[in-house]
């Protein structure tokens, strides 16, 4: 299949990331996770603007009223209409580094990576219940990355950039528990890191290629089959939008204010199958 990739905005993203679709507003999320900058799309009239710049955003999910629950250096809380950030957990993880790739969980809850600091392997997964208490599913890597749910739910898919390597693992669809974690797609050396990732209603995953250059498509057993061709190197995330969920949304890096380059672009694609809708989470409502 031929792909045609539309830049749709150049916000010069050092690390453009977390694309999220908001089907009620049709609106796409985006950040810049260093210069702590989130913004928003109207996939109907392509404008966009800025509406947060403080600390770094390392995440956020939607919630169910609508406002985005922003997880930061160390924290998490609510961004208000004005562009401040309503605190419900602070100082979380003090021997860790930053929040990085989040998504809403079935039951209101998230899941959360983290950066060791200094990269060191003091990384990992947590999941935050919609009650706020969290519990660390993975522990012993740098960079935590994109998530997904097979349509059934009876698999959880992980990405660990610092091992190249797409985890798999046994999930209870009734209860949300993790387990039997082994090795899904191992990234061969050369062909970038994978990063964010979401999964369509078949089961297939695609994934984000930093250094790479692509999106690229696996099968429910692992096995490649297409690269989306970017035009830039280091594709960060992606999101299933639009009515028919067949428009994928994708964020890059590399994008320095006032540089004329394309790096850090937003950009979008379309597909011949359909995304799954995204969880909404619930934390502190």
């Amino acid at each position: 299949m031929k792909f045609d990739i539309e830049p749709l905005a150049n916000a010069h993203c050092d690390t453009g990331e977390n694309p999220l679709w908001d089907a009620q507003k049709r609106l796409i999320y985006w950040e810049d996770i260093p210069n702590g900058r989130v913004f928003r799309l109207n996939v109907d009239t392509l404008e966009w603007d800025k509406i947060y710049d403080g600390p770094t955003v390392g995440g956020f999910t939607l919630q169910e009223d609508g406002r985005l629950l922003l997880f930061r250096e160390n924290e998490f809380g609510l961004l208000q209409d004005d562009g401040s950030v309503h605190s419900l957990a602070q100082n979380l993880f003090p021997n860790t580094g930053r929040f990085n790739d989040v998504m809403a969980d079935p039951f209101g809850g998230v899941l959360a990576g983290t950066m060791g600091r200094e990269r060191g392997l003091n990384g990992g997964l947590f999941h935050f219940k919609a009650d706020g208490s969290a519990t660390e599913l993975w522990t012993g890597t740098n960079c935590a990355n994109g998530m997904g749910y097979s349509p059934d739910r009876k698999t959880f898919y992980w990405t660990n950039t610092t091992a190249k390597t797409i985890f798999a693992f046994d999930h209870d669809p009734a209860t949300g528990h993790t387990s039997n974690a082994r090795a899904f797609v191992q990234v061969p050396i050369g062909e970038g890191s994978p990063d964010g990732m979401v999964v369509d209603v078949n089961g297939e995953i695609w994934s984000a290629r930093y250094g790479g250059a692509g999106i690229f498509h696996y099968d429910t057993n692992g096995k490649f089959v297409e690269k989306i061709e970017m035009p830039v190197e280091r594709i960060t995330s992606l999101i299933f939008g639009d009515d028919d969920l067949q428009t994928l949304y994708i964020t890059t890096a590399g994008g320095k204010d006032g540089a004329d380059t394309a790096d850090g672009t937003l950009y979008r694609t379309r597909v011949n199958v359909k995304g799954q809708p995204e969880y909404r989470s619930r934390v502190g409502i």
